[in-house]
């Protein structure tokens, strides 16, 4: 293992994964912290170049968030990673109190390290760092549709503030001007800010070069935090150092046979524009919280429907919801209520679809994907060919029969995301 890394939700941790099998890295996704017992024979880790470990810890209690990433640390440590890497949203999904700020804060001291660098930025994605302020889709992050996220509302899209109000240390700029100039330019003016105590430097990207190069200032930082774009200059560290060797496809996945399935749970711009695409094309049933509030009764209907249409096409099951519906459910059920109440109907709904023979399944939403694949009992996904950027299509190990999934950030993929991951596997 070269990299080992910490990712905070599912989707990200997928997104972190095809980054880095587009590089070369035969990567591996793990579900939830591993023990040392469940290494693998003669407790080594998984047969990859890259480990990363998902939680589901964005919106946890800052203390367990903490804790599960510690483990997850002690776990890639022990399974002999050179390098670690935390990942977190594009869209730095937080809130004042954490968790972005608290995690990093506990695996820089775990670490000794003292120093990271911080950048969400993925250009092709549409989210870009300039001066320190996030934009996504061209706009300001507060004024992207982030700041009516139902769990973690962005209300203010300069880093160094959001940053600094969730650590007790200092936070500094490497400013646009200075990344492009290049990675020598952006490794000094990191050691700089360190050499002032700063404990982080948040990093302005607005191009793939300038990732490549934030990538290769850092081959030596112990930590790198930031969103899967950061990752696209590391496996050339590792390729200069003689490190990683070519071997293959490293996207590479057997074929899955079997009935397909969307289960969307994100209430994102991106994802409720994907599914309106869908219903131009395929069955779609939509799960309502305000008339049937009972996860059971939610799942239970939504099989109901699914029953005879198996086969045929892909179907839609959906809990995605504009911002004003949304905001309903919450003001009757609570936030965190509300959010439970989705994420079990959708668990439920995955479990009983694959026992009723799917085979390949997209989820869409961090939350949702998380819930899914622990109802299902996935241990592990083996990281294969790309969708759209970021969202790659995996095979489930540990789970049963064999899986194909595609855990989707709310955020990401193309309109027609839906039909195309499907036209991908023959469907």
């Amino acid at each position: 293992m070269l990299l080992g890394a910490i990712a905070d939700d599912f989707t990200g941790a997928t997104d972190l994964c095809s980054m880095l099998v587009r590089g070369g890295m035969r990567t591996v996704q793990l579900i939830g912290v591993p023990r040392l017992s469940e290494m693998g024979p003669n407790d080594v880790p998984p047969d990859a170049d890259a480990v990363v470990v998902a939680l589901k810890s964005r919106t946890a209690p800052v203390k367990e968030a903490v804790e599960q990433s510690l483990a997850a640390l002690h776990w890639l440590r022990a399974g002999g990673a050179r390098q670690f890497f935390f990942k977190y949203c594009s869209t730095f999904d937080s809130t004042d109190k954490g968790n972005i700020g608290p995690v990093a804060d506990a695996l820089i001291d775990a670490l000794g390290c003292g120093f990271a660098l911080a950048c969400p930025a993925f250009p092709t994605n549409a989210r870009t760092v300039y001066l320190g302020h996030l934009f996504a889709g061209g706009v300001l992050l507060n004024e992207s549709g982030m700041e009516n996220h139902p769990l973690t509302p962005m209300k203010d899209a300069n880093l160094v503030r959001v940053l600094s109000r969730q650590t007790d240390g200092t936070v500094g700029l490497v400013p646009f001007g200075t990344v492009d100039q290049g990675a020598v330019a952006i490794r000094r003016a990191m050691t700089g800010l360190k050499e002032q105590g700063r404990r982080y430097a948040i990093v302005d990207a607005v191009s793939d070069a300038h990732l490549v190069a934030i990538g290769e200032a850092a081959e030596h930082h112990a930590l790198i935090t930031g969103g899967s774009g950061i990752a696209m200059g590391l496996p050339a560290n590792f390729r200069r150092a003689g490190l990683l060797k070519e071997a293959g496809d490293p996207s590479a996945l057997p074929a899955v046979a079997g009935h397909t399935a969307v289960l969307s749970g994100s209430c994102s711009r991106a994802t409720l524009m994907q599914l309106g695409r869908a219903r131009e094309h395929l069955p779609v049933f939509e799960l309502d919280p305000l008339t049937m509030p009972d996860a059971a009764a939610l799942a239970a209907g939504a099989l109901a429907w699914a029953e005879g249409k198996l086969g045929a096409t892909p179907i839609v099951i959906a809990a995605s919801a504009p911002p004003e519906k949304v905001a309903a459910v919450q003001a009757r059920f609570g936030r965190d209520e509300a959010g439970t109440l989705i994420e079990d109907a959708m668990a439920h709904i995955a479990f009983e679809l694959v026992a009723r023979g799917v085979r390949r399944m997209v989820v869409a939403g961090g939350e949702t994907s998380g819930a899914a694949v622990a109802r299902l009992g996935v241990r592990s996904l083996r990281i294969g060919p790309e969708i759209d950027p970021g969202v790659p299509w995996t095979l489930a190990e540990g789970s049963g029969p064999p899986l194909m999934l595609a855990l989707k950030s709310g955020n990401f993929g193309a309109p027609d995301f839906f039909t195309k991951a499907f036209q991908m596997l023959g469907a």
